[in-house]
């Protein structure tokens, strides 16, 4: 474990990729077998589920540390991150651990059937005989919520160094379902075997933004564009008459999607398609919103299925006849997909093809981009056609040009402290708009919430503000005296009953703080509602 806390604190400590790269290879040279598969789980979100409820761990490390509970709470408010709070709190002891990060986590896997006491037992023992930066590395782990600011590419990057394996052999390994306390490190990255190749998918391949004027890539007849679809990046895979479905987040996701078995005996064994997962009400396609119906769904009853159905969107053929083809390109791939479609369109599938378009002139995609909303559509993927399939986020060959984000005016009504560096500051908004009440009066209604898009130097006037124009507390959220207007940005909108505004965003965010702007000119539920295409 103290390898593994260093390991941590050497990445947190620092921004600089080679710094970062070098400390996880020297870490990979050195760990056991078990603590390198752990660490590889750790870093690719393969955590072990959350063994304690976050108010017990609060209590039993209040006891430790022998303070009134007010006190811990003002101290995470303060803080920001339970963990790091414990492991300030509690005092550090002569005692010393020397057991390793894999016999600590298969510990806290064991920890989900104890007893409350013997949880509580375990826990104080623990940070007793941790440092301060063990404790804080071990209570995140206990949490569940361990996040670093290391990519899995990174990882990748060191692991390949230190093991001297190829990097995109290494990212096609770490795809799919593999169980960290089960798996050993020789099977995981050393040995090959045929039979992890039934349900593997391909790592994917993503675009980069465009930056600057679209015209600058060159010769528009080097190009294709497709829509950028806003729902679930998926690969579907058919091998050995079996189906898997797997997000870009790389889980299996196969059972929450079940009408996706009929492609099986229609599209061929050896097929992998790149496809996007969209909500199809009505037989056509449905916003995100539609969508979230089926995401996180533990069951999909047949009511669901047919008040909710999804399609495949498909926009790339990775694997042909069970030959990997992500080296043709982009041209050649596209042909064999859309073939394939033509061949099952009479079968009634939720498999549906991404049309693409060859282009003329860069003023015809920026036309076509504006449709984007009309059809559903985030913006345009602007792809060459003599590109191959890669791994990761590479610039030259695919980008997205997503459109501008909707925009309306918002008062500034709660807050809560920031996490991390902005822990001390107030940073994390609720933002509400205007409408009209039963009696005729306008109030304030709560629509979405931010947390980014200032500067620090305004993130800081704005805590100011909050901090002399408190209303209420309640708990960590102060109520604020409605008067600071702010722009905020969201890429779409649909009608909720969730939502007591009656309307969800998509991503929202701060553009801008409109200190020209008094509350009476901010807008209303009514302006946010038309919308909705």
């Amino acid at each position: 474990m103290r390898n593994f806390a260093d390991l941590i604190k050497t990445l947190d400590s620092t921004n600089k990729t080679t710094i970062k790269v070098e400390a996880l290879t020297q870490y990979f040279l050195q760990a056991s077998p078990e603590d390198k598969v752990w660490t590889i789980a750790i870093l690719s979100h393969r955590r072990p589920s959350r063994p304690v409820n976050t108010t017990l761990l609060r209590l039993w490390a209040n006891e430790l540390a022998n303070i009134p509970m007010w006190l811990f709470e003002e101290s995470y408010h303060i803080v920001g991150d339970l963990a790091e709070t414990i492991a300030l709190i509690i005092p550090t002891t002569k005692e010393y651990s020397d057991k390793s990060l894999t016999e600590f986590l298969q510990e806290i896997i064991a920890l989900k059937k104890k007893t409350e006491e013997e949880k509580k037992a375990y826990l104080q023992l623990n940070w007793l005989a941790l440092n301060y930066y063990e404790r804080f590395v071990f209570t995140k782990l206990i949490t569940g919520s361990f996040r670093v600011g290391v990519s899995q590419k990174l990882m990748t990057r060191a692991l390949s160094k230190a093991e001297n394996v190829d990097e995109d052999i290494l990212a096609y390994k770490l795809m799919g379902n593999w169980d960290p306390n089960k798996i050993t490190f020789q099977e995981l990255i050393l040995d090959e075997k045929s039979s992890d190749y039934l349900s593997k998918p391909y790592p994917f391949y993503l675009a980069y933004p465009i930056e600057g004027e679209v015209g600058n890539l060159g010769n528009s007849d080097e190009w294709s564009i497709e829509h950028k679809w806003d729902g679930i990046r998926s690969q579907t895979i058919i091998r050995e008459d079996e189906i898997f479905v797997w997000s870009r987040g790389e889980e299996l996701v196969t059972d929450k999607y079940p009408e996706f078995q009929s492609l099986l005996g229609i599209v061929p064994n050896g097929t992998v398609i790149d496809a996007e997962i969209l909500a199809f009400p009505n037989g056509e396609i449905g916003t995100f919103n539609d969508l979230q119906k089926r995401i996180g769904r533990k069951t999909i009853s047949a009511k669901l299925l047919e008040t909710n159905p999804v399609i495949l969107k498909a926009y790339d053929i990775l694997e042909w006849e069970g030959r990997d083809i992500r080296n043709q390109t982009y041209e050649y791939r596209r042909k064999i997909l859309e073939k394939l479609v033509e061949d099952v369109k009479d079968k009634n599938l939720p498999f549906y093809l991404s049309e693409r378009d060859t282009i003329t002139s860069w003023d015809e995609v920026a036309a076509e981009r504006m449709l984007a909303r009309e059809k559903r559509s985030e913006g345009l993927m602007i792809k060459r056609t003599n590109s191959t399939y890669q791994v990761g986020r590479k610039k030259g060959d695919w980008w997205k040009w997503k459109l501008e984000p909707l925009v309306i005016d918002a008062v500034l009504t709660y807050a809560m402290r920031g996490s991390g560096r902005r822990s001390n500051l107030f940073t994390d908004y609720t933002f509400a708009l205007w409408q009209e009440n039963e009696v005729g009066e306008k109030e304030l209604v709560t629509f979405a919430k931010a947390y980014s898009g200032l500067t620090d130097a305004e993130f800081r006037k704005v805590d100011d503000f909050i901090k002399k124009n408190t209303l209420e507390k309640f708990g960590p959220v102060r109520s604020v005296t409605p008067q600071l207007v702010f722009e905020i940005g969201f890429e779409g909108i649909a009608l909720s009953k969730r939502h007591k505004s009656g309307v969800a965003t998509r991503f929202p965010r701060i553009l801008r703080w409109r200190q020209d702007k008094k509350i009476a000119e901010a807008n209303t539920i009514e302006d946010l509602k038309s919308m909705i295409i």
